[in-house]
């Protein structure tokens, strides 16, 4: 035991400052996309941009939409513009409070606004989420572990996983929602008391990922579950998770 303790003592602080001033990301990070509008060109001459790309949405008479909660954020995606319009760059904060503030012409969103003073006033200091994996691969659920780890550590926000729903102030939403899950999900988020907030975390959660058009998934959050929260990613780093969900309680400013 001594021994250990020593060890910790050496090892000096390990928890993240946040936010941090220059996070420690490595060069292989794909954070949110940036586009050279000069290259893309405009709606009168557009982009030649292979359709296949699940991040890149082409609309008649207007240039490609950028979509970041249908992106797998894969290099696939940037290579998919033959003109090398579109990169993923360094920047982590891409949550936002509505899934169209997710779509822009140059992978810019309108970053995730607070809580009405009500809300923030019930969950702005102490606030309790249940988990459901609603049909995913498990990548956004290890994010989601790595934010109790003594890096990010997220209870210092005040902020907790509990096991029963009706302990819950809200719902963190993972997975493309498979239809055999369909029924668990609504049962817990009925189950949650009200108030409750319910956050969209990762691509499947906010538009069904890469099983998007299939039969057996709703392709996200089903409509009748409204989503305060939608952080894309696939899956998206702990840094976004908690950039969106400290703003989302008015811990942080909102900014463009």
């Amino acid at each position: 035991m001594l021994k250990i303790l020593l060890t910790r003592l050496f090892q000096g602080r390990r928890t993240l400052r946040f936010p941090p001033r220059s996070p420690a990301l490595p060069e292989r990070y794909r954070g949110r996309p940036i586009v050279d509008v000069d290259s893309c060109g405009s709606g009168a001459s557009p982009c030649g941009v292979e359709r296949g790309s699940s991040a890149i949405v082409h609309e008649a008479g207007r240039s490609p939409v950028v979509d970041l909660g249908a992106s797998l954020f894969c290099p696939e995606e940037t290579a998919a513009c033959p003109r090398g319009g579109v990169t993923f760059g360094p920047e982590y904060a891409m949550a936002t409070r509505t899934r169209e503030a997710l779509r822009s012409e140059s992978g810019a969103v309108a970053l995730a606004s607070a809580l009405e003073e009500r809300s923030r006033r019930l969950f702005g200091r102490s606030i309790r989420l249940r988990s459901v994996a609603a049909g995913s691969c498990n990548g956004c659920e290890l994010e989601l572990v790595a934010l109790g780890n003594v890096v990010f550590d997220l209870s210092r926000f005040g902020v907790q996983f509990v096991a029963s729903p009706r302990h819950a102030d809200g719902l963190v939403i993972t997975g493309a929602v498979s239809r055999n899950m369909l029924q668990a999900l609504e049962k817990t988020y009925a189950a949650v008391p009200d108030p409750r907030i319910v956050i969209a975390v990762g691509g499947c959660a906010v538009s069904g990922g890469p099983f998007r058009g299939s039969p057996e998934v709703m392709g996200g959050v089903p409509r009748g579950i409204p989503v305060d929260l939608y952080v894309p990613g696939c899956p998206p780093h702990p840094l976004t998770i908690l950039d969106g969900l400290l703003r989302l309680l008015g811990r942080l400013e909102s900014r463009r």
